[in-house]
């Protein structure tokens, strides 16, 4: 087997920038009791400005003047390293999460998405687009993959016999050793993952109990790392606060980008759609404004899902300002993809026919987009009805015009030639309506295909009634 290790060294700060679209901004986490608050972590710009995690808040405040304050979340943090095992179960049926990473097994997977130098390429570039900094590495279990990640960003060994060559120059520091024994072991001059392998088994477990050997063997895959395998959920709830409060629609697109983007991420792992979801608006008083969002038929596309929130958020009005935007997807049916031809003709511009439809429903309303539906009466006249439609309509099996006229008229040039007929409709005897007629498809001099009628059993004074394409 063969496992790689996502590993998230900025989980919670990464969670925050992508929530904000200045992401220039000097911004800190803190964490700490009230009176002796403390740095938990810092982008870029506030690093360059001297921040460092670990500080304390008030030498920070001392150093910078402006800075953007965050409370660190453990559960924030712990909802984004859920999203992105559920991008993970995309690529393997086999996550697990460890602290601020995820596995996930590729060996089988290698064969659907290439040899790993391309499958470390298609995860990197997901990642990048998540907006979440990563290390990435493989390694013949999954406690070998999360100890390398830390240590070495790409490296890949898919050998078993090269694993403990590759853990051997590892600080007992970086090898994710219990907090006791990694004290303890410099103290006793092992100072490496190499010296530590070497040491009798029997002298540790009696120093250090069985614990450590069963991770060592974990680690060197003597013995399998018992990890629980993790599954999507059946709904997806994700929620987005900011530390200011927002009166105006436009100012809600960035996050809800960010949030529909997430429900894409999240269908995608788990191989599903979503017909209907909802937006809770969260104000500083009173209810939620709760704004619902439905499509004629499962998707999963960040795109349509955006387009089709953004449709109905731009035509609410908002009461009162908003504290945090929240979605909510608890009905997600399977995603059945549309059928696409092997030579496709459509310009590369070109707009997908249910993304344009959800983007005109989300635009002009829920009655927008009428579709063509047959009835029972088989009178021309009265064959088809419009009305919301949630399905392709079915075609007729009898030919049937693509123009028909709303009345019939007499044809005055020649003779057509006839094509195909008759085909006789004689009904509409109950409403007063009743009529007796043989249809022909038919050519005229110039070429045209014509749906023509006249009296049952004639070929003469023609009345047309439609023209096909």
């Amino acid at each position: 087997m063969l496992w790689a290790c996502v590993l998230l060294p900025q989980l919670a700060l990464d969670g925050v920038l992508r929530r904000r679209e200045d992401a220039h901004e000097p911004l800190v986490l803190v964490s700490g009791p009230a009176q002796a608050r403390v740095v938990h972590a810092a982008n870029p710009p506030a690093r360059a400005a001297g921040l460092y995690r670990g500080q304390k808040l008030v030498a920070a405040q001392a150093l910078l003047s402006q800075f953007a304050m965050v409370e660190y979340d453990r559960e924030d943090e712990a909802r984004w390293q859920r999203l992105l095992a559920a991008w993970a179960y995309r690529y393997s049926g086999e996550v697990g999460l460890f602290t601020h990473g995820v596995v996930l097994e590729v060996s089988r997977s290698l064969n659907l998405f290439g040899p790993w130098p391309h499958f470390e390429s298609l995860l990197r570039a997901d990642l990048r687009e998540l907006g979440f900094r990563h290390r990435v590495a493989l390694a013949p279990t999954p406690h070998a993959a999360y100890v390398l990640a830390g240590v070495h960003d790409g490296l890949a060994v898919e050998a078993p016999d090269a694993l403990r060559h590759a853990l051997a120059p590892i600080a007992i520091g970086q090898a994710r050793l219990p907090a006791e024994v990694a004290q303890a072991l410099p103290a006793m001059g092992i100072r490496s993952l190499g010296q530590l392998l070497q040491l009798p088994r029997a002298g540790l477990q009696r120093r250090f109990g069985g614990e450590l050997l069963a991770l060592l063997d974990r680690l060197t895959g003597d013995e399998p790392t018992p990890m629980e395998s993790y599954r999507p959920p059946d709904t997806f709830e994700q929620r987005m606060e900011w530390t200011h409060e927002i009166e105006h629609v436009e100012a809600l697109v960035f996050p809800l980008r960010r949030l529909t983007a997430d429900l894409a991420t999240y269908l995608a792992g788990r191989d599903g759609g979503v017909q209907r979801f909802e937006l809770e608006l969260e104000h500083c008083h009173g209810p939620p404004t709760r704004v619902a969002v439905g499509m004629l038929s499962a998707g999963r596309d960040a795109t349509l899902l955006f387009d089709c929130a953004r449709g109905r958020l731009e035509r609410q009005v908002l009461a009162q300002p908003v504290l945090a935007m929240r979605l909510i997807a608890r009905e997600l049916p399977p995603f059945v993809p549309a059928g696409r031809d092997l030579f496709d003709s459509r310009p590369a511009n070109a707009m997908p026919l249910d993304q344009l439809r959800e983007r005109l429903r989300a635009r002009l309303g829920e009655d927008a987009i009428q579709q063509l539906r047959r009835t029972l009466d088989p009178r021309p006249e009265f064959a088809q009805t419009s009305a919301p439609g949630v399905r392709p309509a079915q075609l007729p099996v009898l030919p049937r015009p693509t123009w028909l006229l709303d009345t019939p008229c007499p044809w005055r040039g020649p003779s057509p030639e006839i094509l195909a007929g008759p085909e006789r409709i004689e009904t509409g005897w109950w409403d007063g309506g009743d009529l007796r007629r043989d249809y022909y498809v038919a050519r005229t001099a110039q070429g045209q295909c014509a749906w023509m009628y006249c009296a049952p059993g004639e070929q003469g004074a023609w009345m047309l009634h439609g023209w096909f394409a």
